[in-house]
């Protein structure tokens, strides 16, 4: 360390000691200073650009530096493309306050290798006041910050799970609550061909890593097994986020088992023609589902599963529209998901 002899340096005393090792603190506190496993340097506050004048072993093996390369440099040569200008301002301001700072800064060790360094500083002032050095400690906190950062993407990952769950749980739900259960073996079939459905949809979206969807892949994959040559399809390329994909789908496959149970599909000459476009306000997407050659409108029965389902997926849980009119030669269909969902776009 470089002498200074008008200026009388003192160190503070320690929080707990022996008259023995009291006596010994200087000598001591060297010992320590080199054999802690704790990177420390010292520098000097009374030169212009606050140069290193004592690094320890700890701080050499931590920044891969060597002795001859670290002494008399400012401590900005572990900064990198990068490092924060918002910490480095923080440091910056401790420093000419002539206090105690705290922060962590994104270093580079010799190598180029990226280290996070809890940084802390710390000033040492002479017997009249005047600062002398700044003794700096650092922690390397790079392998806490990833598992910090791995334990918030999983907590994000399961509150998605959880969500994602809890959508498909209560279609689930409506699914088996509202299926016709007058006959076991049909209730059991009907059932599982919903759910089906439903898996269909999940395997796609994550197939596409629960990104967005086109409507002409969705429709496609429900409505091709009831009407592989039959149906048309048309519209632009609109995107369906994963919240609504599912409900969608599962309002194709209702639309889809009815036009095969009792409507176009299940007449010879029957056609299918779905289209979809933009929702009026540029945002969220009309669907338009036509039938032709089904004939009149069959008589009215009680309400079945596939309106009731259609009513609370579109009109309760997407906050959508659905109109359906029949004419002398089939059923026309329209459902609106407004720009107000989320899902759409």
């Amino acid at each position: 360390m470089t002498s200074h002899p008008k200026t009388k340096l003192h160190g503070d005393l320690p929080s707990a000691s022996s008259k023995a090792a009291l006596a010994d603190r200087k000598e001591l506190a060297a010992i320590a200073f080199e054999r802690t496993r704790m990177p420390m340097v010292v520098t000097d506050a009374r030169k212009a650009d606050l140069p290193i004048v004592l690094a320890n072993k700890a701080f050499l093996q931590l920044t891969g530096y060597a002795a001859e390369e670290v002494l008399g440099r400012n401590c900005r040569f572990l900064q990198g493309p990068a490092t924060s200008p918002i910490a480095i301002a923080e440091l910056r301001a401790g420093i000419a306050d002539e206090r105690e700072v705290s922060v962590e800064i994104l270093n580079y060790k010799k190598s180029g290798e990226q280290f996070w360094n809890r940084l802390h500083l710390s000033p040492i002032h002479g017997d009249d006041g005047r600062i002398l050095y700044f003794f700096g400690s650092q922690i390397d906190v790079t392998e806490y910050r990833r598992i910090e950062a791995l334990e918030a993407s999983e907590h994000r990952l399961l509150m998605e799970v959880d969500h994602r769950s809890k959508n498909v749980l209560a279609i689930v739900d409506s699914i088996v609550r509202l299926s016709d259960a007058n006959d076991p073996a049909l209730y059991a079939a009907a059932v599982q061909h919903r759910v089906q459905a439903l898996a269909r949809a999940h395997n796609l979206l994550a197939e596409r890593g629960w990104r967005d969807i086109s409507v002409h892949e969705l429709v496609r994959q429900q409505v091709t097994p009831f009407a592989a040559t039959r149906a048309a399809f048309s519209g632009p390329d609109i995107k369906l986020q994963a919240p609504v994909v599912q409900p969608v789908a599962l309002v194709l496959h209702e639309l889809a088992v009815n036009a095969a149970r009792h409507g176009a599909l299940a007449a010879s000459q029957g056609r299918l023609s779905i289209s979809w476009t933009p929702a009026p306000s540029g945002a969220g997407f009309k669907l338009r589902w036509q039938e032709a050659g089904a004939g009149k409108a069959p008589k009215p029965t009680k309400r079945g599963f596939g309106t009731a389902i259609i009513g609370a997926l579109i009109e309760r849980q997407l906050k959508g529209h659905v109109e359906k009119r029949w004419s002398n030669d089939g059923l026309l269909i329209e459902i609106e998901v407004p720009s107000s969902q989320p899902g759409t776009r």
